[in-house]
């Protein structure tokens, strides 16, 4: 009897979908501007290494038909050439497009602060 009495008093822990975006909950007044623009620099990002990847396999293709030293000099001083300029340009870039989501986030937290609160524009 003693058995049966015990376990009746188990509760049950429900489980809950949403506990994977409780993390996100601080992040939400950032809006959709915030994951947008984020997600602007994850495909940036994605798109430069998927090219870089490109510039790999072309660049060891054209090594394997090199003849000479010289001409393996000269694939490898053309590779890294490119590499530093993309990297440099890409860098560039990224950091703008940083640097733009502070601002972003800026102006649409000004536009739900006025939307919230319309009555200090009325005076």
């Amino acid at each position: 009897m003693d058995q049966k009495t015990q376990t009746s008093k188990r509760t049950t822990i429900a489980f809950d979908p949403f506990v994977a975006f409780k993390p996100l909950a601080p992040a939400s007044w950032k809006g959709t501007v915030w994951f947008e623009r984020v997600a602007d620099l994850g495909s940036e990002i994605t798109a430069f290494v998927a090219d870089r990847i490109k510039e790999d396999v072309q660049t060891r293709h054209a090594l394997l038909h090199c003849k000479s030293l010289t001409e393996v000099q000269h694939v490898q001083a053309e590779f890294f050439q490119k590499a530093f300029d993309q990297y440099r340009t890409k860098t560039a870039q990224l950091v703008e497009m940083t640097g733009n989501i502070a601002v972003d986030l800026q102006a649409d937290n000004t536009l739900r602060t006025d939307a919230a609160n319309p009555q200090d524009h009325d005076q």
